[in-house]
């Protein structure tokens, strides 16, 4: 189980890369197209819908929109939907691997709803489906053809979203799940959506018809969104490294301003990309939103020592706790760690725990036992720059305390 600890630590690594690398590809294409949608020149004769030159990389380049097709496919086409894709199947692998493997540990907070593993993995992938059928179908009624009211209504639902999550999972997967469940309407607008109503369209054209423009109307609201949904989701898949985002009282309502800040930023380059002026008021209204956010964030964060000792250990924990060499184990990080990794921390300049991780009771230390044994053990991560001194020995001990756990005791 050591050495599998290792290999799963290093398959999250692999995964979370490819992740960030196809998210970033995704975000830039998205970004570009909408830029480039906003800021095309449509006073020209012709049948093309817009078009613009611009200059990159020491060449030029002429850029031609069709809103509905060109009068004859072209020889080559290029799709954009991989980016998508991956995103998500990166994305949805990385969810499996840290809170499903780790649900325990990550996912169920037992003092929300004391959940099984299965139920909370199950809760965990129903959920993301939800979201976009209820997204569907107000798309598909009339309301479609009322975009800010639509808007409106899909703001009501992630903040209703936001606020179910916190009511289940711990903070910092409800947020982690706000931001997949997001990402799933925009994925799913891709490939359910946009690139079937893509198809229909060169489809149509291959065949001699004229295309209905009504599927590239559709589209591009279902991709307007995207664009407006892409910095929230963003924050959203970064909080888990932030306690104040992920660990406060307030953390659902939080993420729900979250989602205003950037629709408001947004906005911003969007006017501005569509030669409609610079509507700096936006800034504004970001920074109250933000300051805002600072506000709620210094609501109590973690629950006091005496609630945290009495809390009952789950059968991993108590593996752990029981395990021998615990005692030692549990020794060192309380000389090493714990002025830190405390409700109040006592080191200087540490206000809380960082990334919410609680090192001062011995249920702490059983709950976070991998975490410690990888950071501290088999890396020198903990403590950042040995600032505390922690010896080969100490080290040498957590891990033999984690191989006992596991009755490896090599």
């Amino acid at each position: 189980m050591y050495e599998l600890a290792i290999i799963w630590d290093w398959i999250g690594f692999a995964v979370r890369w490819l992740h960030v690398i196809t998210a970033i590809a995704w975000i830039g294409s998205s970004f570009y197209f909408i830029a480039l949608d906003l800021g095309l020149n449509r006073d020209i004769a012709g049948p093309a819908d817009g078009e613009e030159w611009q200059v990159h990389g020491g060449g030029f380049y002429h850029i031609q929109k069709y809103l509905v097709a060109p009068a004859a496919m072209p020889e080559h086409l290029t799709w954009f939907k991989w980016e998508s894709y991956a995103t998500w199947l990166s994305g949805a692998a990385l969810l499996a691997i840290v809170y499903w493997a780790g649900a325990e540990l990550y996912l169920i907070d037992a003092e929300k709803a004391d959940l099984l593993v299965w139920q909370a993995v199950l809760i965990s992938a129903a959920s993301l489906a939800v979201g976009w059928i209820i997204y569907d179908a107000f798309c598909k009624s009339p309301l479609g053809d009322q975009p800010t009211v639509l808007m409106i209504l899909l703001f009501a639902l992630l903040v209703a979203m936001s606020w179910g999550y916190d009511q289940v999972f711990t903070g910092r997967a409800a947020l982690l799940h706000l931001g997949a469940f997001t990402a799933t309407i925009m994925t799913a607008n891709v490939f359910l959506i946009i690139i079937p109503n893509q198809r229909i369209v060169v489809a149509d054209l291959k065949a001699g018809r004229v295309p209905d423009a009504k599927y590239g109307k559709i589209a591009k609201l279902r991709s307007t969104h995207n664009n407006y949904l892409t910095l929230p989701v963003i924050f959203l898949m970064l909080s888990n490294h932030y306690p104040l985002a992920f660990a406060t009282e307030y953390s659902w309502l939080i993420a729900a301003l979250v989602f205003l800040m950037g629709v408001s930023i947004r906005h911003y380059f969007n006017s501005m990309h569509a030669r409609e002026g610079r509507p700096n008021w936006t800034w504004a209204v970001t920074v109250i939103l933000f300051i805002a956010i600072m506000g709620l964030s210094t609501a109590p964060m973690f629950a006091p020592v005496e609630e945290a000792e009495a809390r009952i250990l789950n059968a991993h924990e108590t593996r752990f706790a029981s395990a021998q060499g615990f005692d030692e184990a549990y020794n060192i990080v309380q000389g090493r760690c714990s002025m830190c990794h405390a409700r109040e921390p006592v080191w200087d300049g540490i206000r809380w725990a960082p990334k919410g991780v609680l090192l001062e009771t011995e249920g702490d230390v059983a709950r976070h036992a991998r975490d410690v044994m990888i950071q501290s053990g088999v890396s020198h991560a903990m403590p950042p720059a040995n600032i505390t001194w922690m010896e080969p020995e100490e080290r040498a001990a957590i891990v033999r305390w984690y191989r006992s756990a596991w009755g490896q005791d090599r």
